[in-house]
């Protein structure tokens, strides 16, 4: 499987047959009038045969810039029969106090090329519910947010790990040069537990980088601007 971080918390994943984008980012420009800074390049170059959309905040939402999509799931908790298969969306919510500060959050599962995929969206809670971490089950590939501020932060995002066990994680939605916002990773990177894999570039094949013991943390370059 190929994975392609486009900044923050969008993902593209592209196996032999299929290709699924999570949490495209649009037109930034509302952030930087709030004095923020955002400088991940635009998307423009994506396509996918499933789109999934974790909640409906601007930097997660933009389904207008993935083409080629054939079924979205939006926000939506269930169970979905999709071109890649099964994808079980989970309940969640953006923040520690059942979303009555920032919403909704739906994880998402599904498995790509024989890899069981979690991608967490901005889960928000101090931990998860009994129900939640069943429905979710056995995880190969986890993506987490590690900043804070917005979501769990670093330490909550190891212990998370912990929890569910993963084979390669990746973290996301934490601050780079590329944002003036959310924390770094550091947090995260000094308590979690796994051999750190630092790229140069923003996409990996998990076929290059298999863990051959443990767990590995890889962390795709952040994309910038040419």
């Amino acid at each position: 499987m190929k994975v392609r971080w486009y900044g923050q918390s969008a993902f593209a994943l592209v196996g032999e047959s299929n290709a699924v984008f999570i949490d495209p980012f649009g037109d930034m420009e509302g952030a930087r009038a709030r004095g923020m800074i955002w400088n991940y390049p635009a998307i423009a170059d994506a396509t996918a045969d499933l789109l999934l959309v974790t909640h409906e905040h601007g930097d997660h939402n933009a389904v207008q810039v993935v083409s080629g999509v054939t079924q979205t799931v939006r926000s939506s908790a269930g169970t979905f029969d999709t071109p890649m298969g099964r994808v079980i969306g989970v309940a969640s919510e953006h923040d520690a106090v059942a979303g009555t500060k920032r919403g909704a959050n739906v994880i998402y599962l599904f498995e790509l090329g024989g890899i069981r995929v979690c991608h967490m969206g901005d889960f928000g809670q101090a931990e998860l519910r009994s129900a939640q971490r069943a429905a979710i089950g056995d995880v190969d590939l986890l993506f987490v947010p590690v900043g804070g501020m917005a979501t769990i932060d670093g330490r909550m995002a190891a212990d998370l790990v912990e929890e569910l066990n993963p084979s390669w994680v990746v973290p996301m939605h934490y601050r780079t040069p590329a944002i003036s916002f959310l924390d770094t990773a550091d947090a995260f990177l000094q308590a979690v537990k796994g051999e750190v894999v630092a790229l140069d570039r923003s996409a990996f094949d998990t076929d290059e980088m298999r863990p051959e013991d443990g767990r590995l943390i890889v962390m795709p370059a952040p994309p910038v601007n040419h």
